[in-house]
């Protein structure tokens, strides 16, 4: 039996995806504060602008969208309450912003903005209607968007970001309160979030993805080390009984947000504790790598998150102060903007998001002056990722014990994950041992390692099912030296020539031998 045992760690294109390796996180946050205050990557605050907004030196700011007002260039007048939010590329170079509106009592759904190359407005309309207090949400891969609705009846609605196919809900996707939504595109499943105090982490994997009209939901249970299990829910569309009390071994979330995909990690944020958890895909573990509470660090009542091209995770405040702050690859915690003016006291900060060229970032003031307002910020962002400077996210499943006989002739099954690209080495080797005398008494010492097989893998990423076979010498050896156990070694190498090594020793089991009788 297998166990775990090492969890060392339509011409629109979705945005910004990030592709630093998961690893760097974890490990970067692992081996230092993640919360340490710091000036940041961008340097301290200055006065407010035109717009209230405080930003480091070299930013600007400008309003794109406010509630009630026709948008710029355009007889539209815009949603109130804007919320969550995405951006998409389209054919001619310039791009789409989505936007939810978070109105209560069926007066909700979600609206669309077109720039051109340069950034001027050229269009805006409405993408959903009729629904109710659109929250946040999520771009899909294959260019829609997917607008949750957070109330207890809540569905997820696709929609067409250019207006022209009319939005459709996925049941198969639950009826809850919604909050967000990501999509895994390796893995083909998409993780939700629950916004309420005792709300759950959802997984919802398609039958025929990218098709979302059927498939399996489930909802996550932490184990103490961090590992994650899901369980099917009984009923997905909540006829009786809300789904965060289907399953009493469910792990609850308080208050679950913002969530993010990025290269084999499910960021969450939960607003009610201040913390940021990292859940990797491949390993099935989760981790908190941040923790506002803890740390009393700048960053409290987390909300919507993204990521830059540099691997920045920005995160917005629901309240607090009104700031968005950044988490940097540096291991820093500060403050990147801030909303000032009393016309921000009744709102909070969301639908943080980047352009495709990663170069202007868009998040809202839900209810600024009343309606709320969309802001756009330009200036220097670091476009460079840092060189990944910590080992491979790495695990490995192997038996507890296995036939002596067994793995001489078939091999060792080995399951191995890894969140990077990596040059993976699998070695099976025993020990040579000799009885020696020590204190007066006899004992039995290791003498030499000796090596019984292996197997090497280049460029491995993801889930791997492998068989260690012995060689002609290991079989040899296996029958000569009858070892209790043997010891499996698995060495991950990155390119950067980072490196981390699981080993892992496997009982040997042999039948009994037989005596022979006199005659």
């Amino acid at each position: 039996m297998l166990r775990r045992r090492d969890f060392i760690r339509t011409g629109l294109l979705s945005a910004g995806a990030l592709t630093l390796g998961p690893g760097f996180w974890r490990e970067a946050l692992a081996q230092a504060p993640a919360a340490t205050p710091g000036p940041g990557p961008y340097g301290p605050l200055g006065p407010p602008d035109a717009n209230g907004l405080r930003l480091p030196s070299g930013f600007s700011s400008r309003i794109v969208a406010r509630g009630l007002v026709p948008v710029a260039g355009t007889a539209y007048a815009w949603h109130i309450f804007s919320d969550g939010q995405a951006t998409y590329a389209t054919p001619d170079g310039g791009w789409i912003l989505v936007s939810n509106s978070e109105v209560p009592g069926g007066t909700g759904g979600a609206s669309a903005i077109r720039f051109g190359p340069d950034g001027e407005i050229s269009d805006a309309y409405r993408i959903l209607s009729d629904t109710d207090t659109n929250c946040s949400g999520g771009r899909t891969p294959w260019g829609t968007w997917l607008s949750c609705e957070e109330v207890d009846q809540g569905r997820v609605w696709e929609c067409d970001p250019t207006g022209q196919k009319e939005a459709v809900p996925h049941a198969a996707l639950g009826v809850f309160s919604h909050e967000a939504v990501c999509v895994d595109p390796d893995g083909k499943r998409l993780y939700l979030s629950e916004d309420e105090g005792d709300g759950g982490l959802y997984r919802f994997t398609p039958e025929g993805y990218p098709s979302l009209e059927s498939g399996l939901l489930e909802v996550a249970v932490v184990g103490a080390d961090g590992s994650v299990g899901w369980r099917a829910l009984p009923d997905p569309s909540a006829a009786s009984t809300p789904t965060r009390r289907q399953l009493p071994e469910m792990t609850r979330f308080r208050r679950g947000e913002g969530i993010w995909f990025d290269a084999g990690v499910v960021y969450l944020a939960t607003t009610s504790d201040s913390r940021i958890h990292a859940y990797d895909t491949i390993t099935e573990t989760i981790e908190v790598l941040y923790d506002g509470e803890a740390t009393n660090g700048p960053l409290r009542d987390v909300d919507n998150v993204t990521v830059s091209r540099s691997g920045d995770l920005f995160v917005c405040e629901d309240a607090d102060d009104l700031n968005v702050c950044i988490i940097s690859p540096e291991r820093e915690v500060a403050e990147f903007l801030q909303v000032t003016g009393p016309e921000h006291s009744e709102g909070e900060l969301c639908g943080a998001i980047f352009d495709p060229s990663g170069t202007r970032f868009y998040f809202s003031s839900q209810r600024a002056f009343g309606p709320g307002v969309i802001y756009e910020v330009t200036g220097p962002f670091r476009q460079e990722r840092p060189a990944d400077r910590f080992p491979p996210n790495l695990s490995v499943i192997a038996p507890e014990s296995i036939a002596a006989r067994r793995l001489s002739r078939r091999g060792l099954p080995v399951e191995v994950r890894t969140s990077r690209a990596v040059d993976l080495s699998l070695t099976l080797r025993t020990q040579r041992l000799r009885r020696v005398r020590r204190g007066g008494r006899s004992a039995m010492a290791a003498v030499r390692q000796l090596g019984l097989g292996g197997l090497e893998r280049a460029g491995a990423r993801g889930r791997l099912d492998l068989l260690v076979r012995p060689g002609k010498r290991g079989r040899r050896r296996l029958r000569s030296l009858r070892p209790r156990k043997v010891e499996l070694v698995v060495t991950a190498v990155d390119p950067a020539g980072n490196r981390r090594q699981i080993s892992e020793e496997i009982r040997l089991t042999r039948p009994p031998r037989r005596r022979r009788r006199g005659r």
